[in-house]
């Protein structure tokens, strides 16, 4: 039952630093959810163990949109639920597992480049200094 109710992550800069620091997942869950059921619905789904859940509701924010016309339409977005769950020590998610790995490849390409610009750089002084040997001669 709990494997069947839908825990989307939000994906935000605030999400993920509360995931690296303070082991704090963010989850949009549906606004009839009480906490037990998230606790249950988080463990079952991801084989985890949850010490902490808190719940906030969001209200949808007001929206209008303005025609060519000059006609307005006033709209709102959807109210919706979020789950702050803290996981026991030792336990993690793979929610942010692919950008911790772009972050990974970025820092390797990062060092590649950095070391091929000190090649070049040493490449070039050394023509120098053989240019102004020459020049001496």
């Amino acid at each position: 039952m709990y494997k069947n109710i839908i825990l989307s992550p939000r994906m935000s800069e605030k999400a993920y630093a509360q995931s690296q620091t303070l082991r704090t997942y963010v989850f949009d869950v549906p606004a009839d959810l009480p906490k037990h059921d998230v606790v249950r619905a988080v463990e079952a789904q991801f084989e985890v163990k949850v010490t902490n859940v808190n719940l906030t509701n969001i209200k949808g924010k007001a929206k209008r949109t303005i025609f060519k016309g000059g006609r307005a339409v006033k709209g709102r977005q959807s109210d919706f639920k979020k789950a702050y769950v803290t996981l026991k020590e030792g336990h993690s998610l793979p929610i942010f597992a692919a950008i911790e790995e772009a972050e990974a490849k970025e820092e390797k390409t990062q060092a590649k480049l950095d070391k091929a610009m000190e090649k070049a750089n040493a490449k070039e002084e050394k023509a120098a200094a053989k240019a102004a040997k020459k020049e001496k001669k």
